[in-house]
């Protein structure tokens, strides 16, 4: 068995002539001189007999230039804008009820709820809203309420 043990051995026995045995006859063979398998480093990597295709075009990333920074956020200055409007008057597009100024003193009926009285004393306006002025007025900790109950409330 042999052993090729070294690099400088290797390489004798690349550039030793070759014989080969073809239609009976017995030929020298020249060795292939490769190239060394180092590319430069911004050469492209080819790939042959693969099948695999590669794209040829560059893919270096594009710089950003000052003037596309400067349209971003322009950009995204005026979509806040919009926002910051849409959000402060969004509301005045639709219909929406104020709370009642006037404030006047009710009585809780049997079997109601903050919710309902807040409908029956300002039935236009945003029960939601009218629940909150309500407990704010009255300094309800909890929703519930008792029958013949007196609250202070805004009425229309």
């Amino acid at each position: 068995m042999t052993i090729l043990g070294d690099r400088e051995t290797w390489n004798e026995f690349e550039r030793a002539p070759r014989l080969q045995v073809g239609g009976g006859r017995v030929r020298p063979v020249v060795p292939v001189r490769r190239s060394p398998s180092r590319r430069p480093g911004g050469a492209p990597v080819r790939y042959r007999g693969t099948g695999v295709l590669v794209s040829r075009a560059p893919h270096r990333r594009r710089p950003i230039t000052p003037a596309t920074t400067v349209l971003l956020a322009l950009v995204a200055a005026a979509i806040t804008l919009w926002l910051g409007l849409v959000g402060q008057f969004g509301e005045l597009v639709g219909d929406h009820a104020e709370i009642p100024g006037r404030l006047a003193v009710v009585q809780v009926q049997s079997g109601e709820s903050l919710q309902h009285v807040a409908q029956r004393v300002a039935p236009d306006a945003p029960v939601a809203d009218v629940v909150d002025r309500i407990r704010e007025l009255n300094k309800l900790e909890s929703v519930a309420l008792d029958a013949g109950q007196t609250l202070i409330a805004p009425v229309a």
